[in-house]
């Protein structure tokens, strides 16, 4: 015989319905990011040359790789929806997502100083495509996708309602000893 698994066990895990959303978006960010980075290599390398080439190529994966961190750290974080610290575990995963993403956006604006190979203008305008790309794609997939609005909590069955309502309802509670309020004519003064 097989038992149901208590639904609040930490070994119990549960996929959010947010994550094809995620995994959809990731998917079509990739394939974008592989015909930007053909693109933008072309177009780079007719402008600018070499430095055209590498400077396109760099401002394409470095939009990629920050704009799909966020979605990753999501997916990786959900892996522990269930668990009593998913909440912490969340916020955490995707807070340090963004401190990753700020520190390595200073690191890399700090190496990308004043190479002599890096052209300034491919990249200003392959950075502004690969993130207009994104964002197009972010709005397309949630407009395209249907998650439910109330998809990772179980609603109650009609079953569930017939059954509650056949319950014998319980008595009130009596109050505590220590909570009883006197009777409203105790108080009166007897004549």
């Amino acid at each position: 015989m097989t038992e149901t698994p208590d639904p609040s066990a930490a070994t119990s895990r549960r996929a959010v319905s947010s994550d094809r959303l995620f995994r959809t978006t990731l998917l079509w960010s990739a394939a974008i990011t592989g015909i930007l980075a053909v693109a933008g290599a072309a177009i780079g390398f007719a402008v600018g040359g070499t430095s055209g080439l590498w400077s396109a190529l760099v401002a394409i994966i470095l939009a990629a790789v920050f704009l799909g961190l966020t979605a990753g750290t999501i997916l990786v974080a959900n892996r522990w929806y269930g668990d009593p610290l998913y909440v912490p575990i969340f916020f955490g995963a995707v807070m340090g997502g963004w401190i990753v993403k700020f520190a390595l956006f200073i690191v890399v604006l700090l190496v990308l100083r004043g190479q002599p190979w890096l052209n300034n203008t491919v990249f200003f305008v392959a950075l502004v495509v690969s993130v207009v790309a994104s964002l197009v794609i972010d709005v397309v997939v949630m407009l395209k996708m249907r998650v439910p609005h109330v998809g990772d909590v179980t609603l109650p069955t009609l079953a569930d309602v017939i059954e509650e309502a056949r319950r014998p309802s319980m008595p009130p509670a009596p109050p505590e000893e220590g909570n009883q309020s006197p009777p409203a004519d105790a108080a009166a003064p007897r004549a």
